[in-house]
């Protein structure tokens, strides 16, 4: 049995999401009437003259609306009307322009995150490229999380997956790294360098903070997403702060 340098994030240290404490912000979402995390939602602001854009960074000033749908959800709420009147009700004015393209603008805002949270942890270190210094890693223990293009080739990523397995002692378990929604092409030009269809997070504190944004576009695309990776992102919690 390794001796793993840090945590995993898998499973068995990860049975049950961890209570929400009192004090983290809970938004209600403006077309399911649920309540749930900040970051289980996309926050939606609007600029003086009433035009409503994504902000997905959650830094514009002002009143801000929340939603916790899918895109296809947003598109048929824009479609049919309950999208304005949601955003009217949470603004107090009817006053507002919404782009025919906003839930395209959503998913790209999610998007470029998400990419430049993987830029941030290359600049730190925490994530390593190359198919060969990432299957000597993991294979080591030291890959906390790993990540494929959606455009890698089966045997490139049962290769890496299995190298990851056998790092966190999970020979037989059928884990997998993650299948991004993006490719090779969005990934090299978001990080600068070239060909980049895996990705590895050597810490789990970074790839906590990865899989945060990860999870959010995820789901605004109407992705599932494996288990596993829910419930390590929940057991995570604050260590994702930077």
């Amino acid at each position: 049995m390794r001796t793993p340098h840090n945590e995993r994030l898998s499973p068995d240290i990860a049975e049950a999401p961890k209570a929400r404490k009192a004090s983290e912000p809970e938004r209600r979402c403006i077309l399911t009437g649920k309540t749930d995390s900040r970051d289980a939602l996309v926050r939606l602001a609007a600029s003086p003259s009433g035009l409503v854009l994504p902000d997905a960074q959650e830094k514009a000033p002002g009143r801000g609306a929340w939603v916790c749908s899918s895109r296809t959800a947003i598109e048929e709420a824009l479609a049919n009307g309950k999208l304005k009147a949601g955003l009217s009700r949470a603004f107090k004015t009817g006053e507002l322009e919404i782009p025919e393209n906003l839930p395209e603008k959503i998913e790209g805002a999610l998007t470029r995150v998400f990419l430049d949270r993987l830029g941030l942890e290359m600049r730190v270190g925490a994530l390593i490229l190359g198919t060969q210094r990432i299957a000597e890693t993991a294979r080591a223990g030291g890959v906390a999380l790993l990540l494929h293009a959606s455009d890698a080739s089966e045997d490139g990523r049962k290769k890496l997956d299995q190298a990851w397995r056998v790092g966190r002692d999970a020979e037989g378990s059928g884990q997998r790294g993650w299948t991004l929604p993006l490719d090779r092409d969005a990934l090299s030009v978001a990080l600068g360098r070239d060909n980049v269809v895996h990705l590895g997070l050597t810490h789990d504190a970074s790839a906590a903070r990865v899989l945060k944004p990860l999870m959010r576009l995820e789901h605004y695309l109407g992705r599932d997403i494996p288990e596993e990776f829910g419930r390590a992102t929940a057991r995570a919690g604050d260590d994702t702060n930077d």
